[in-house]
């Protein structure tokens, strides 16, 4: 039996500056990738971490509009998948039948509802409102066609890597 644990949210009252800056390269569209850099984010905030996210590549689903609510998360190629209860895996045979994806994806949504994590549109719009800065990677706008009308609402511009880097100069760099 798994204990449950009452989700961990950090205080947004404290007004204190760090002065310390984290930078999150999020790279990943996966619905499994989405979150590390969402909670990474939200921690940051919390403990007066300035940051920012740059979305680029696939990561770009995260921030896409017509996207960014139907995420998936697939168990092909994942070996450390395993069942909610218990400790028995997904056969590696079994990922691309059809049906897992949407059982999987179902199943992870559940898990993070569960806990008391928001989904990711309104992550997002969680970490804008505690002063989280979203940038979208020029390149990958290019690649897809995208312009800012595109783009969730809370995204500041468009920018290029060289921009990012920076604006980002002295921060603590995650790529995800």
């Amino acid at each position: 039996m798994t204990a449950t644990q009452d989700a961990i949210v950090p205080k947004f009252d404290d007004e204190e500056e760090t002065g310390r800056t984290l930078a999150i390269i999020c790279s990943k569209g996966n619905l499994d990738m989405a979150y590390p850099g969402l909670i990474l984010a939200n921690a940051a905030l919390g403990e007066g971490v300035n940051v920012h996210l740059f979305f680029t590549f696939w990561g770009f689903d995260m921030i896409i509009k017509s996207r960014m609510h139907d995420l998936k998360f697939s168990p092909s190629g994942n070996t450390a998948m395993h069942m909610p209860v218990g400790d028995v895996r997904i056969p590696q045979a079994l990922a691309p039948m059809p049906g897992m994806q949407p059982m999987a994806t179902h199943m992870l949504k559940k898990q993070i509802a569960d806990l008391g994590v928001p989904e990711v549109p309104d992550f997002l719009e969680q970490i804008v409102a505690s002063g989280g800065k979203l940038w979208a990677c020029r390149m990958s706008a290019d690649m897809n066609h995208v312009t800012m009308d595109d783009l969730y609402d809370g995204v500041e511009a468009i920018i290029n890597a060289s921009d990012f880097i920076e604006l980002t100069a002295g921060a603590q760099l995650l790529f995800i």
